[in-house]
């Protein structure tokens, strides 16, 4: 990691604070701390103390990274010093509340002697403003663009927390970091705090980004509108404010110094940028919204989408390993107590550890097996095209029981209520005991069901392949129908009173929970099998047409697709701030969900029907090559 001491109320990447260190003992690389975390370097310094890169031996067989911020405590009044650890407690406590892909996650938080420590995620970069001081000339509009879209949505959802808003207060180039993957991550929280009405705080914040209100002590949501419209124009005008006078930004346009900039980007950073509270943007989404709309207006959303992968990212990504199987992989897998469970089409329930990729065993059943596995009280749930659905134990993969139907099984199984729920071909919908293995009541859909039922609002709802998508209750009784003009293999996800669901007849609906209405319809290029997924106010799903689409949950309307090179079967998974799904072009894509923007993919030689499965930064999926591959995320 590559850092710059700063002369500023916080100093340098996760921010340990300026001053002086004069007399305050670094640790040295090899120290451990806690018994837990091996010290291998120092990437910041402060006048609290230093920031740490160390590995955590407690994963002993691989390289985890963690950054460790030190807060050393001299103080020499006994009050003071209780405030000063309060305050670095205060911090750890508000991490421990914030889950967002922009925001490095807290992993631990411990004191020894005079000194404390937080341990957080370890970020692979470099700070914006190493970036904009480096850089040879300008930055690209494109690129600034990303950045100023992806931090208006970490400020909204920290303006958007529950049950105080919080106002980070020290919005700038040092305190945002750049990944590997080009994208942003928000550091040091030292000064962020919950937001109160009418109740002002010190005069704290970082001369030339912060506004005139910040410094009579009234932070709120518009002081983070204003730093982040300082920190865009730093960026795409390469001039420091803090080298200016303060409030001067109207004197020097961005346009003034950097011609090449639109003047749509222009009007947003002046917007942002203006001296009167109520004159700028409102909340966070509406800069958001109003950057992207620029995006759009110029073609840079499409140049985001289309951009062609870094020559480290082609040819970079390597499996952590892959197991072989002896037939096509055409389902999901499922992670569970360290092991990974999947289906193969030789017939076959495999479970392999998931750090390694090892064997541990597998089950035989008399048909391929298509149907994700689920895990339910150390036993594993799954169908199969033998007709039926197998329990057997999660660590032995004994069989336990069976339970027969009259066709082919492709869906999966849910469990709500004691209850196991699944479809078949011979066009039932089963209710049965998770217990006993008995059915409790079929339902009748007069067609067969690849559809996986959710369990959702104590209804259970799923989608047919003669069109019909049906709500029931869960004694199996008729609530409500849908009737779409072609297949519903697709399964159905929630969010609040919407259900989504795509069908072979090109239509990506929102349906309304109680009553079966369309919310909304969005028209795909072709048919798709594919699942919906949702994040944030987005719609994720791939289509026959080659292409993954992003759609306005509020609106319906299209923010981005991204082209494969074949047909889009596979269901797409959200992690962190990325978007994985695989294509029948062999691929598996890592997209920026936000702008559809490619980060990398990997070729399997051959098509990807099932979904990925990412947990802990590793992505897990099958292809039809007959191998099971995990992959850092």
């Amino acid at each position: 990691m590559e850092t710059r001491n700063i002369t500023s109320p916080i100093g340098g990447p996760y921010g340990s604070g300026s001053g002086d260190q004069k007399g305050r003992q670094q640790l040295l690389a090899g120290v451990m701390l806690a018994d837990r975390y091996t010290i291998q370097e120092v990437i910041g310094i402060g006048g609290m103390g230093s920031v740490y890169r160390a590995r955590d031996m407690h994963f002993p067989n691989v390289v985890k990274l963690v950054a460790v911020k030190e807060m050393i405590n001299m103080a020499p009044d006994p009050l003071v010093r209780q405030t000063i650890v309060q305050n670095f407690e205060r911090e750890a406590n508000l991490l421990a509340t914030l889950h967002h892909p922009a925001i490095p996650r807290i992993y631990d938080y411990f004191s020894h002697d005079d000194r404390s420590y937080l341990v957080l995620e370890f970020i692979q970069g470099r700070d914006l403003e190493s970036v904009i001081s480096d850089a040879d000339g300008f930055l690209h509009e494109d690129q600034v663009i990303s950045w100023g879209i992806q931090l208006c949505d970490v400020l909204e959802y920290l303006h958007s927390h529950k049950p105080d808003p919080i106002i980070f207060r020290d919005m700038k180039p040092s305190n945002v970091m750049i990944n590997q993957n080009g994208d942003v991550v928000l550091v040091d929280f030292g000064i962020a705090k919950t937001f109160q009405t009418g109740i002002k705080g010190t005069m704290i914040g970082t001369e030339g980004y912060s506004p005139p209100e910040q410094y009579r002590g009234d932070a709120t949501p518009l002081a983070d509108i204003y730093a982040l419209g300082a920190t865009l124009h730093h960026a795409l005008t390469r001039r420091d404010p803090r080298l200016e006078p303060p409030f001067t930004f109207a004197e020097r346009p961005v346009r003034r110094i950097h011609s090449s900039v639109s003047i749509e980007l222009e009007a947003v950073v002046t917007a942002a940028l203006q001296y009167n509270p109520t004159e700028r943007f409102q909340t966070a989404g509406d800069m958001k919204d109003a950057l992207m709309n620029v995006a759009r207006k110029t073609g840079a959303l499409s140049k985001l989408t289309s951009v062609s992968l870094p020559a480290q990212a082609s040819g970079g990504v390597k499996p952590i390993w892959d197991f072989k199987c002896e037939d096509e992989i055409r389902g999901t897998p499922t992670l569970s107590g360290g092991a990974l469970y999947i289906g193969c089409y030789d017939n076959n329930l495999y479970a392999l550890s998931a750090a390694d990729g090892k064997f541990q065993w597998k089950y035989p059943t008399e048909g391929g097996i298509v149907s994700r596995p689920l895990i339910y009280e150390n036993n594993v749930f799954f169908c199969s095209e033998d007709q039926r659905l197998h329990v057997i134990g999660a660590r032995t993969g004994k069989l336990l029981w069976t339970y027969y139907t009259d066709g082919r099984i492709y869906s999966s199984p849910r469990i709500s209520d004691g209850h196991i729920f699944f479809g078949s071909d011979d066009q039932d919908l089963h209710a049965v005991n998770v217990n006993s293995g008995r059915a409790v009541w079929r339902f009748s859909a007069d067609s067969p069901i690849h559809s996986t039922p959710l369990i959702a609002n104590e209804m259970i709802y799923f989608g047919a392949e003669n069109g019909s998508f049906y709500s029931l209750d869960f004694r199996g009784g008729l609530k409500w129908r849908f009737q779409a003009k072609r297949a519903m293999t697709s399964s159905p996800i929630q969010k609040g009173q919407a259900i989504y669901t795509a069908s072979v007849d090109s239509t990506l609906y929102a349906l309304d929970a109680n009553s079966g209405f369309a919310i909304w319809k969005f028209r795909l290029g072709k048919g798709t099998i594919s699942s919906p997924a949702i994040a944030d106010d987005f719609v994720f799903v791939g289509a026959a047409d080659g292409f993954v689409y992003c759609v306005d949950a509020r609106t319906a309307k299209e923010v981005w697709r991204y082209k494969t090179d074949n047909q889009v079967s596979s269901s797409p998974a959200v992690y962190k701030d990325s978007l994985y799904i695989g294509s029948v072009d062999g691929s598996m894509y890592c997209l920026e969900y936000r702008t559809g923007r490619l980060r990398w993919k990997f070729d399997t030689g051959s098509a990807i029907t099932g979904s990925p499965v990412v947990f802990d930064d590793i992505v897990y999926f099958g292809s039809t090559n007959h191998h099971v591959y995990a992959l850092f995320a």
